[in-house]
C-alpha cells in the first residue's frame, strides 16, 4: 500500500465534490491523502475504531456486513468513482457510531482517498450547517420510523396470529362446551333408568350382563369398519323397527346411537335373552344412553387434545421457555406457524406440504424464523385471495437447508423483483402493508443468521427460497 497526495482537479470529478470551490477542494486535500489497495485488501475492517472517511477515486470496492460467524452479507461491488463508506456518520459527533459498522474491501487494485473522520465532521458542519442538521434529522427520525414500523409490523404479525388462534381455539372449547351440557342431561337420564331397572328387580347377575355389553359396545366406538352413510341409515332403520317392536319408547331417537357402536337387531336379541323380556326395553335405553356418555366424552377428549395441540403449537412458534439460538427441527417451526395461520387460511385455498425429513436439525433463532415464515405464508395467502395452493416444502445439500414456500397467485411482475426487499416498498393499497415485512424476513435470513433468501415468480407460480446454513455457528450478539 502506497500514499499520495491529490490533485483538486481530481478530487472535482468525484460527484460527491464536483460543486465545491477551488479554496475547498484545497484544504479538502490538504486534510487527506489518496492510499492504493490490492485486490482483497480491506480498506476499513467492521468493529474498528472509525477513523476515517473513504471515497473511490478508481478501482472496485464492496461493503459486507459480518452477521453471524456463518456467513457475511455482501452488497453489490461498484467500480463508481464517488462511492464512499467508513465513517459516514461522523458529522454526528458523539452521537455517531464509535466504530466501523462494516467493512470496506478492494475487489480490484484501487486508489481510494482517505479523510479523517474527525476533518469530515469539520468540514460538513463548517461548509454545510443547514445539510448537516437535515441529514441529522432524516437519520434520527428515519431509524426513529423504521423502529416504530417495526414493531408495528411485529404488532400486526401478533394481531393475525392472535385472531388465528381465537378462532381455532373456540371451536373446540364451543364443542367441548356442548358436549359437557349433553352429558349432565345424558348422565341424569341414565342415572333415573337404572334406577328404574332396580325398582322393577332386575337381577344383579343381569345387571352385570347388560353393563358387560355396555363395555363391549363402548369399546367399538371409533374402530368399525367404514359404512357409507346409505349403510347406516339402512341399518338404522333395521334396528329402529326392531326396538319399536320390543316395545322401547323413542326407539328411532335411540337407535343412530347404538348402531354408531355396532350394535344391531342380532345384538338386541342376545340382550333380550340375558335381561330378559320384562327388562328388555328399559335395559336398551340405559344401554343408548351409555354408549351416548362415551361418545360425548370421546368428544370433550378430542376437543381438549386439540386445545392442548393448538397450545403447543402457539408454543413452539413463539418459543417460551427456550435458548434464542439452539439448534431446532424447522420443520416443527413451520408446522407450528400453519397451525397458528389456519383460521386464516379460506376454504378455497389447498395447503400442501412436502418436507424432506432427512434434513437435519439447523443452528438458528427459532422465534425469529417463524417471522420469516409468517411473513412469506400471510403475503402467499393475499396474493392468491379466495382459492389456490399453498406449497411448503423444504430440501437440503451438502450445507444449506432450503425452505421453499410457494402460491398460485398472479406473481411479482419483473419490475419490481430487485425491490421487494427494500425496506417500505410494498404492492399492497395505502394503510394494508408497512412494506417492512419481506425487509424483516430478509434481515433475520441474512443478517442473523448468514443465509440468503430469493424469489422466482412467474404468473401461478411463485417461490420464496429460504437458504440457512447447516453448520454449527455461535450466533453473533
Amino acid at each position: 500500500m502506497t500514499t499520495s497526495t491529490i490533485d483538486i482537479d481530481e478530487l472535482r470529478k468525484l460527484f460527491l465534490f464536483e460543486r465545491l470551490t477551488d479554496e475547498q477542494l484545497t484544504k479538502l486535500a490538504n486534510s487527506g491523502q489518496v492510499k492504493t489497495f490490492a485486490a482483497g485488501e480491506d480498506i476499513v475492517c467492521q468493529g474498528e475504531p472509525a477513523e476515517c472517511f473513504a471515497v473511490l477515486i478508481e478501482g472496485e470496492v464492496q461493503m459486507l456486513n459480518e452477521t453471524v460467524s456463518a456467513g457475511t452479507v455482501a452488497m453489490p461491488r461498484s467500480s463508481q468513482p464517488g462511492v464512499y463508506g467508513g465513517a459516514t456518520s461522523a458529522y454526528l459527533g458523539d452521537r455517531a457510531p464509535q466504530t466501523y459498522q462494516h467493512t470496506l474491501r478492494a475487489t480490484a487494485p484501487s486508489r481510494i482517498f482517505l479523510l479523517p473522520a474527525k476533518k469530515f465532521a469539520y468540514i460538513v458542519a463548517e461548509w454545510f450547517p443547514m445539510a448537516m442538521h437535515l441529514l441529522d434529522g432524516l437519520l434520527s427520525g428515519g431509524r426513529m420510523q423504521r423502529e416504530m414500523i417495526d414493531r408495528r409490523q411485529r404488532l400486526t404479525a401478533l394481531g393475525t396470529i392472535t385472531a388465528g388462534l381465537t378462532h381455532e381455539l373456540n371451536n373446540p372449547a364451543a364443542a367441548a362446551v356442548r358436549a359437557v351440557g349433553e352429558l349432565r342431561t345424558l348422565l341424569k337420564d341414565s342415572r333415573l333408568h337404572l334406577a328404574q331397572l332396580a325398582e322393577a328387580g332386575i337381577p344383579p347377575e343381569k345387571l352385570r350382563a347388560l353393563i358387560e355389553a355396555q363395555e363391549a359396545c363402548t369399546s367399538k366406538l371409533g374402530n368399525l369398519p367404514p359404512r357409507s352413510p346409505l349403510e347406516i341409515s339402512d341399518a338404522e332403520d333395521e334396528l329402529g323397527e326392531a326396538l319399536d317392536e320390543l316395545g322401547v319408547q323413542d326407539a328411532w331417537d335411540l337407535a343412530p346411537a347404538l348402531v354408531n357402536a355396532g350394535f344391531s337387531d342380532k345384538d338386541l336379541e342376545k340382550i333380550r335373552t340375558k335381561v330378559g323380556e320384562q327388562h328388555a326395553p328399559g335395559a336398551v335405553r340405559w344401554l343408548a344412553e351409555a354408549i351416548e356418555i362415551s361418545q360425548m366424552l370421546s368428544e370433550v377428549t378430542e376437543a381438549t387434545e386439540r386445545i392442548t395441540s393448538l397450545i403447543r403449537s402457539a408454543k413452539q412458534y413463539s418459543q417460551m421457555d427456550r435458548a434464542p439460538f439452539q439448534e431446532l427441527d424447522v420443520h416443527d417451526l413451520l408446522d407450528s406457524t400453519v397451525a397458528i395461520f389456519r383460521g386464516k387460511v379460506r376454504p378455497g385455498i389447498t395447503v400442501v406440504t412436502d418436507y424432506d425429513r432427512t434434513l437435519p436439525l439447523i443452528p438458528c433463532y427459532g422465534g425469529e424464523l417463524n417471522q420469516v415464515w409468517t411473513n412469506l405464508i400471510h403475503n402467499a395467502l393475499d396474493a392468491m385471495g379466495e382459492s389456490g395452493t399453498l406449497t411448503i416444502r423444504t430440501a437440503h445439500d451438502e450445507d444449506e437447508a432450503i425452505i421453499e414456500i410457494g402460491d398460485t397467485g398472479p406473481g411479482v411482475p419483473d419490475a419490481i423483483k430487485d425491490r421487494i426487499f427494500e425496506p417500505f416498498f410494498t404492492t399492497k393499497s395505502v394503510g394494508e402493508g408497512t412494506g417492512l415485512g419481506l425487509d424483516i424476513s430478509y434481515r433475520i435470513v441474512a443478517g442473523r443468521h448468514g443465509g440468503e433468501i430469493k424469489v422466482r415468480s412467474v404468473p401461478g407460480d411463485t417461490w420464496f427460497e429460504v437458504r440457512l446454513p447447516l453448520r454449527e455457528a455461535v450466533p453473533a450478539a
